[in-house]
């Protein structure tokens, strides 16, 4: 691509975005489904002339751009996939995909790395190293951010940070905060069996419906007398069900539900208390209990030393500085994070429905700053590592 058609995309990027922006938000594609999402992303940066990976990804993809100066590797992250759920926003550009919406940003998250790579590319030349940018694939499955891993694309990458819109934060508003911004994220499931029989006569069976409300209100006082008050966890329970009919005692039940911590030991801790509690109560009532535990991403943990580099080019790209919001909420970023020291960064898109709602939006307008600080977020990075003496020797962390 000459210079002359990449220039032309600066000098109209402000707009650019917002139509970028608008595509992603029609076309919404869920996990692991992404194939058009994909495309079209490559079909932007091939156009300005950016490298795409070659990975062994199905959907998604790792874009690099190299500075003349050999040099350290940053990383920049979005994540790309939606969420099933009906559209009922009033948007003259909403979802064309029934039953598919872009209700956590992700749109937003894609237009911000797209207009960071166009910026990066202009100033190529003058980048002390290297910047990757990762369209992540299946954020929301949870496994998106371990299949770009096992890639080996952020095998030289020295940092890492990513992005997710804020509707608790102004447009022109950056969250930071030093705490973990989002928590680990654990699913579990119980399988109790007992015995059924006519409702008329329960003696001759083993109830699994009582098993299950003994089980579900025991696993509430973990929380209260288990975990400390100034510790932040919960068991959630979202799906109970047992039985077909009036008139029968059903010989299984099943409870399901979900566990987010933020700290390792309490995580360990309220597993080992569930299972305890669902098998020892089932068999005191003579039934029986299979305890599943799906453990999903860890919480994320921000490092210090890279909150101060984006804090204080946030403060350079004129945002004003905010402390993230804390959440229990989960991200499978933080799975670079146990192998990256990174950041992972809330851009303010106003007040708004919250993410996962079926009306949830964006305001635009935050779009064209949230490129431009990502953009100077990495060069500084790399000024950073090349600053430091001794740090960089051609290898990732």
């Amino acid at each position: 691509m000459d210079k002359s058609n990449i220039n032309n995309l600066i000098n109209n990027i402000k707009g650019e975005l917002v139509t970028c922006y608008k595509m992603f938000h029609q076309n919404p594609e869920l996990s692991n489904e992404e194939y058009k999402t994909t495309q079209m992303i490559k079909d932007i940066l091939n156009e300005a002339g950016i490298e795409v990976l070659d990975t062994s990804l199905k959907t998604g993809l790792v874009a690099r751009i190299e500075g003349k100066s050999k040099g350290p590797v940053v990383a920049l992250r979005c994540d790309i996939d939606a969420l099933k759920i009906d559209e009922e926003t009033d948007l003259e550009y909403r979802s064309l995909n029934k039953g598919v919406m872009h209700a956590c940003g992700h749109d937003f998250h894609i237009a911000t790395m797209i207009g960071a790579a166009l910026l990066l590319k202009e100033k190529q030349d003058e980048l002390q190293g290297t910047v990757k940018i990762i369209f992540q694939p299946a954020e929301e499955d949870g496994h998106g951010a371990e299949d770009v891993i096992a890639t080996g694309a952020l095998n030289d990458v020295w940092t890492i940070f990513g992005v997710h819109t804020s509707t608790v934060l102004n447009v022109g508003e950056i969250g930071l905060t030093l705490n973990p911004p989002t928590a680990a994220v654990d699913h579990f499931m119980i399988n109790i069996n007992g015995v059924g029989t006519h409702a008329a006569h329960p003696q001759k069976g083993v109830d699994p419906i009582i098993i299950s409300a003994h089980i579900i209100t025991a696993l509430q006082t973990i929380i209260t007398r288990n975990v400390s008050a100034f510790d932040s966890a919960l068991i959630s329970i979202t799906n109970v069900h047992s039985g077909t009919t009036w008139n029968v005692i059903p010989s299984t039940a099943f409870i399901e539900g979900t566990v987010r911590t933020l700290d390792k030991d309490t995580r360990k801790l309220i597993e080992e208390k569930m299972r305890a509690i669902s098998t020892s109560i089932a068999t005191s009532f003579g039934g029986e209990a299979e305890f599943i535990w799906r453990q999903g991403p860890p919480a994320t943990d921000n490092s210090p030393r890279w909150v101060e580099v984006a804090k204080n080019v946030a403060m350079k790209s004129a945002l004003r500085v905010k402390t993230s919001p804390p959440s229990l909420g989960g991200e499978d970023f933080a799975y670079y994070q146990e192998r990256i020291p990174g950041v992972f960064i809330h851009m303010g898109t106003g007040d708004a429905y919250p993410q996962h709602h079926p009306k949830f939006t964006v305001d635009t307008t935050a779009l064209y700053g949230s490129a431009v600080y990502f953009k100077n977020l990495a060069i500084e990075s790399l000024k950073k590592l090349n600053e430091e003496e001794g740090l960089y020797s051609g290898e990732g962390i």
